[in-house]
């Protein structure tokens, strides 16, 4: 194939046009436009492999036609073709026209090629068996089919089917179910194709799955249940279940029969989709009380060679019919039941019986005719017969009860029984407690006051219905009787609200009957209050500490009464009682909450002014008339490091400085000057030190830190500088701490008999000033000197009045640093023996100012901490020293 490509594809010469434009004609006459068409399609993957038709584009060939007579013209086409063009070129020979001779031998095989193979085979042949033969069936060479490579494919990828290339036969792969793989269709037909190559080709093969008889018809169920009633027709027909065949054809479900008896007969039905199915008919009339239960066999045939088949059990059960009433074992019961019989209590069991069976023979038990109260006192089991107490009797009421009791089968017949009941008379009923009026509370002091009106009685009679009426004994209560079972509870005497506020009275009534009944009362009394107890303070006294310079509306404490009574008794009011010193501002010091109690402090209080107070504070209830107490609030302030120290020497006027004059002879511990200095304050807050902060030549002088004396620290010598400043620093131990600062000017003289020289600038200064601006001066400064003293000595003077008339002595004195009278502040305190002043620390005073009174040497009167001290003229004392 591959040489004669090659040479005819050598041919490109061949008068191809006559060709092209002959055969369509000749194919238009034998097979029509239809006919061309699919020629071009068929053989175009042929015809393109000898690629001849490729230059020219040509997309139809003669390799399948169909048509004999439009072949053999092709072929003279062809051939004509073909000579015309070689005659034309000078090549044409004996071997190109065999070439073209076999092309058009293979045009023919292809043609036989194109028709489909069927074949046919039984059901469960086994692997092997022989189908057919392939290259017979097609009219193919047993060679071709080896040399082109055929086999056998599925469109499932199965392999059903092998194909002997050598022989060309069909042999099966594996055993065919045809119910397995068709089912109930028919025919079953599978579709395989044969591929081969060089060209490819595909050949299609249809193989037939013939049915075997390998089925038996079964049914689903081996045994079917019919209840058929015993008045049913003759003739009546019933549905039977059917066989299933899965085998097709003649081998498929043919007809059914059953074994033999003398009341059914089987008939078949046909329904549209071909299914047959089994009914059975009634050919004589049941009787239940003669054979109960019919059975017999079903068997379904199909129509294989031989036949097969299947059976089923069927399984008639007659179903009896309600032909008889239910009977009571008894006409009349009678029975006898005490009234105190508990609730579900069995009264009495009937018993009816029926000679039917199943439904027929069920039985339920029921009341007939009966009133509204039997239906209410009794109920009966309506499967058993059992009749049950379900509510209270009462011989008192009904005495007995009469009950027609009625029994139903389950085909409606029934029958009838009479129940009587008779009531038991029994000590069943309790006393029992009508009360007529209740008093409560009960006033606390209200002696044998009415709490509870009330009568008793019992609906028995004789002993049953006699009567013991009682209450506990520990209780401030009597009963007492009055006529026809009437009692009255009251107080033995006046209780007590606040020993008990209530009381659970228990009154008990007893029949004398067997057994005996008691019925019980349960009454709580209120004891109501009345305002009997006065407020009590939870202390007598209170002492309240509060620091100084508090915020105004401080919250400084609490004081707190309670009151035993309730109510509005039990509501307590403060309030703040007149103070016994009428110099007192209680008004403006403190308030109190009305509801509380709770105590503020109205304003920001001061140590120095007022150390503590007191006052007493009032609790009253709301009661009518109300009550009320007192408690005494002690309140001591607390000192706050609010006041810095005050020096009073060297005094700080600022007009001029002080100075001190030192030996140059002087030894090391020379006392030059002694810095003295108060503090407001109290406690820590008016432990002073002193300290030296600054000095012209430091080591020179030094300053001890508890009493502020200046001294040298060594021998003073020639080198050492005439005038000397010093800056010490007076502290005290308050948190936080605060300070004050003098200034000593220390001049250094050869002895006492030089006479003073006055400072350097102070002399300039003094010789630049003009006369009489300095006489202006010192007469300002004195006259006002004169007069601040005279206005502090007369408020001092008022204000030990003030506090002499209050106390009924002098002034007095203030606990804390200053123990005595006399303040000496030597070697233990803060002044020398040379500086001693008579305190006195106005109490009253809002102003927290020390009064010093009756000095050795004048005084001046103390500033506000942190205030400056206002400028006073110079001047000398006996001793000639400058303060």
């Amino acid at each position: 194939m591959v040489a004669l490509q090659d040479n005819i594809g050598g041919v490109k010469t061949l008068n191809w046009t006559m060709f092209w434009t002959r055969l369509p004609t000749r194919c238009a006459q034998s097979g029509g436009k239809t006919e061309r068409t699919r020629l071009q399609g068929a053989n175009y993957k042929l015809l393109s492999r000898v690629k001849i038709l490729r230059p020219l584009k040509i997309r139809w060939t003669l390799a399948e036609t169909r048509f004999p007579k439009l072949r053999r013209e092709a072929e003279a086409i062809l051939q004509e073709a073909f000579l015309k063009g070689a005659m034309e070129n000078g090549r044409a020979d004996a071997l190109q026209i065999r070439q073209v001779l076999l092309l058009f031998v293979l045009l023919g095989m292809s043609q036989a090629g194109s028709e489909s193979g069927r074949f046919s085979v039984a059901e469960e042949m086994q692997s092997g068996s022989f189908v057919g033969n392939l290259a017979k069936d097609l009219g193919l060479e047993v060679g071709e089919l080896f040399s082109r490579g055929a086999e056998v494919v599925s469109n499932d990828n199965k392999r059903r089917l092998q194909l002997d290339i050598n022989t060309g036969d069909l042999l099966l792969s594996e055993s065919l179910d045809r119910e397995e793989l068709c089912g109930s269709t028919e025919p079953c037909v599978l579709h395989f194709q044969v591929l081969m190559k060089n060209p490819l080709q595909f050949l299609r093969i249809e193989l037939q799955v013939r049915d075997i008889n390998d089925h038996s018809p079964a049914f689903l169920e081996k045994e079917m249940l019919l209840e058929i009633p015993e008045n049913s027709p003759v003739g009546a027909v019933f549905l039977l279940e059917s066989a299933k065949d899965l085998d097709v054809g003649i081998n498929a479900l043919k007809n059914y029969t059953i074994s033999p008896n003398s009341y059914f007969h089987i008939k078949m039905r046909v329904n549209p989709d071909n299914r047959k199915y089994p009914e059975l008919v009634l050919d004589k009339a049941l009787d239940y009380e003669e054979q109960s239960e019919i059975s017999f066999i079903l068997t379904a045939m199909d129509g294989g060679s031989p036949p097969r088949s299947g059976t089923a059990t069927v399984r008639v059960v007659v179903v009896d019919t309600n032909d008889n009433s239910p009977e009571f074992e008894q006409p009349f019961y009678e029975v006898k039941i005490p009234e105190n019989s508990l609730l579900g209590s069995l009264i009495v069991t009937v018993s009816a019986s029926d000679l039917d069976s199943g439904k027929n023979g069920e039985i339920s038990y029921s009341f007939s005719h009966a009133s509204e109260d039997i239906r209410k006192t009794f109920e009966i089991n309506q499967k058993s017969g059992e009749v049950i107490l379900t509510a209270p009797m009462d011989f008192e009421t009904t005495e007995s009860y009469s009950i027609i009791i009625q029994a139903t089968d389950g085909g409606g017949l029934f029958g009838k029984s009479t129940v009587r009941i008779q009531v038991m008379d029994v000590n069943d009923n309790a006393p029992e407690i009508a009360v007529s009026s209740i008093t409560s509370p009960v006033p606390e002091n209200l002696p044998e006051a009415v709490v509870m009106v009330f009568s008793i009685r019992d609906r028995d009679s004789g002993d049953n219905g006699k009567m013991i009426c009682s209450i506990p004994e520990d209780l401030p209560f009597i009963l007492k009787s009055s006529v026809e079972n009437y009692y009255t509870l009251e107080t033995e005497g006046m209780l007590d609200r606040e020993s008990q506020v209530e009381y659970n009275i228990t009154i008990t009534v007893t029949d004398l009957g067997t057994p005996r009944l008691k019925t019980q009362h349960n009454l709580t009394v209120t004891v109501s209050d009345v305002n009997d107890n006065a407020p009590t303070f939870s202390q007598t006294t209170y002492t309240l500490r509060v620091r100084e310079n508090n915020s105004p509306a401080l919250h400084i404490g609490s004081v707190s009464a309670t009151d035993r009574d309730s109510g509005a008794n039990a509501q307590v009011t403060y309030s703040l009682l007149p103070p016994h010193d009428p110099q007192l501002p209680l008004g403006s010091l403190v308030s109190i909450n009305a509801d509380n109690g709770q105590l503020f402090a109205l304003r920001s209080l001061d140590f120095e002014a007022l150390q503590a107070f007191e006052f007493r504070v009032g609790a009253a209830d709301r009661g009518s008339p109300a009550l009320s107490s007192q408690a005494l609030v002690r309140v001591l302030v607390a000192d706050a490091n609010d006041n810095a120290p005050f020096v009073l020497y060297p005094l700080q006027n600022g007009s001029a400085p002080c100075t001190e004059l030192v030996p140059r002879a002087a030894e090391a511990g020379y006392l030059v000057a002694k810095v003295v200095a108060v503090d407001g304050d109290s406690g820590q807050n008016a432990w002073l030190s002193y300290q030296l902060l600054k000095a012209t030549e430091p080591g020179l002088f030094g300053v001890w830190a508890h009493n502020g004396e200046v001294r040298t620290a060594r021998p003073l010598s020639e080198r050492d500088a005439v005038k000397h400043r010093l800056l010490v620093l007076v502290r005290d131990h308050g948190e936080p701490p605060l300070s004050a600062s003098v200034t000593l000017h220390v001049l250094l003289v050869d002895g006492f008999s030089q006479p003073y020289l006055p400072l350097p600038d102070a002399a300039a200064a003094e010789a630049r000033a003009d006369p009489l601006t300095v006489y202006l001066v010192v007469a300002l400064a004195s006259v006002s000197s004169l007069f601040l003293f005279s206005v502090l000595v007369f408020v001092a003077v008022r204000l030990c009045r003030r506090r002499r008339a209050a106390s009924g002595g002098g002034c007095s004195v203030p606990e804390g640093p200053f123990p005595g009278h006399l303040v000496d502040v030597s070697g233990a305190g803060t002044l020398s023996q040379s500086y001693q002043y008579e305190v006195c620390l106005t109490g009253g005073s809002a102003t927290g100012e020390f009064k010093f009174l009756k000095p050795i040497i004048p005084n001046f009167p103390p500033q506000r901490s942190g205030k400056e001290t206002e400028e006073n003229p110079t001047f000398h004392n006996s001793f000639g020293f400058n303060i």
